[in-house]
């Protein structure tokens, strides 16, 4: 059996340079890469173009990039959680491409199918289709998004093998599952890495084959974005 495992985060991220396109797992706060983010922060790597459902907050996740002006380009979704994404943006110091959440998704998707483009109807009739091939199907207008095209994917899971094969726990399952496997290199970064053999198959969210390397990552934040609280009676 073809072991994935690498030692520890510095190993994982060997390869990444500036100028690269990475993709990056989860929803909000939940299920990111923490570690991987931070040695990414800790290194000189700068002009990334990343791609990510959201920008993180200001001082956690994406947002530690942002703050060293590590990321010359945003591909995402939702982003208002994250002042100095607003302000890099206004400014023009920061590219964004803002994309249906669906099609984001899709995107990935595609990429990890080995599908170079397809239509969907989001975003007909807006911003979104400037400069798109529009077709009509079925009386209804869709526009034509193609696949990404990522140098490395970083996801987070629960529960990873040597082998690559991923579980992943609740919501933090999100762009995860769809982006492993969607760019040329797949890191995962696990809570608990096992050995081959552990893991039920019929658990297995991510087959082994879709991930290049894998690391069990420390010391685990989960900040909560939104902490909402109701008073007690």
């Amino acid at each position: 059996m073809i072991t994935k495992k690498v030692n520890n985060v510095q190993e994982a991220i060997d390869g990444i340079e500036s100028n690269m396109t990475i993709m990056f797992g989860g929803f909000g706060l939940c299920g990111i890469p923490e570690n991987t983010i931070a040695a990414l922060v800790n290194s000189p790597i700068s002009d990334l173009t990343c791609i990510s459902n959201n920008a993180g907050v200001d001082d956690f996740g994406l947002g530690l990039l942002l703050q060293k002006k590590q990321i010359k380009k945003m591909i995402s979704s939702y982003v208002g959680e994250n002042a100095e994404f607003e302000r890099q943006m206004l400014s023009g110091e920061l590219e964004v491409e803002l994309t249906p959440q669906g099609t984001l998704a899709e995107r990935c998707r595609a990429a990890q199918a080995g599908i170079p483009a397809f239509f969907t109807p989001a975003g007909y009739g807006t911003e979104v289709a400037d400069g798109k091939e529009v077709r009509e199907f079925n009386g209804k207008m869709h526009i034509m998004e193609l696949a990404f095209k990522a140098d490395f994917a970083i996801v987070k899971a629960w529960k990873g093998d040597e082998a690559g094969n991923l579980i992943f726990k609740g919501t933090a399952r999100n762009f995860n599952a769809c982006m492993a496997g969607a760019a040329k290199i797949t890191i995962a970064e696990v809570e608990e890495l096992v050995p081959v053999g552990t893991l039920d198959p019929n658990q297995i969210h991510i087959p082994g084959i879709m991930v290049q390397r894998i690391f069990q990552g420390e010391k685990f934040e989960k900040r909560i974005e939104q902490r909402t609280v109701r008073t007690r009676n």
